[in-house]
C-alpha cells in the first residue's frame, strides 16, 4: 500500500500551526502538521493548500518545498494488522494569508491551534512535525530526509 500526502509548516511569532488527529474509534490521538492525502490527479501543491484550509480555516501561500519524507511503516491499526504502508510526505513551507482559525468539522482532525514552538517536544505528536522542523532549520540541499527508524506516528 502507498500513500502520497502533502503537509504545511506554518510558523508565526514562535508558534507553529498544528492540527489534532483522533482515530475514528477514539483510542488514539496526536498532534500533526495540517495536511493529508493527495487526491487522484491532484497536484500536491494544490493539495496542501486545500488540506490547510479544510483543517484550519486558513488560506495560505506556499513559499517553498522543504523536502520529501519517504518511509515504510507497519500499520498495527490496519485490518488485518501488520500491513506495510509506504508513506511519501511532501513538506511545504507556507504563510497564512487569510481566513480565520477554526476546527475541522467531519474530517480526520478535531481541532487546530497555534502551539508555542517551545512546547512541541512535550506533545504527543506525529514524526512529520519533527521532520518538518528539521527541514526548515537545516535546509538540506537535496531536500531528502534520511529514513527515521520506524515506530513513529504517520499523521
Amino acid at each position: 500500500m502507498q500513500r502520497l500526502a502533502a503537509y504545511a509548516l506554518c510558523l508565526r511569532d514562535d508558534h507553529i500551526l498544528l492540527a489534532h488527529w483522533a482515530s475514528p474509534d477514539g483510542t488514539r490521538d496526536h498532534w500533526t502538521l495540517p495536511g493529508g492525502g493527495v487526491d487522484e490527479q491532484e497536484d500536491p501543491y494544490d493539495a496542501v493548500v486545500r488540506e490547510l484550509e479544510e483543517e484550519t480555516g486558513y488560506t495560505a501561500e506556499v513559499s517553498a518545498l522543504l523536502g520529501v519524507d519517504s518511509r515504510t511503516i507497519v500499520m498495527n491499526y490496519s485490518d488485518p494488522p501488520g500491513q506495510l504502508l509506504h508513506a511519501v510526505g511532501l513538506l511545504y513551507e507556507a504563510t497564512v494569508t487569510g481566513g480565520a482559525l477554526r476546527d475541522e468539522i467531519g474530517g480526520s482532525t478535531d481541532m487546530a491551534r497555534w502551539i508555542p514552538l517551545a512546547e512541541v517536544p512535550t506533545l504527543e505528536r506525529a514524526t512529520i512535525i519533527d521532520v518538518g522542523l528539521a527541514l526548515l532549520r537545516e535546509r538540506p540541499r537535496t531536500g531528502h530526509v534520511p529514513p527515521i527508524p520506524t515506530g513513529g506516528l504517520l499523521h
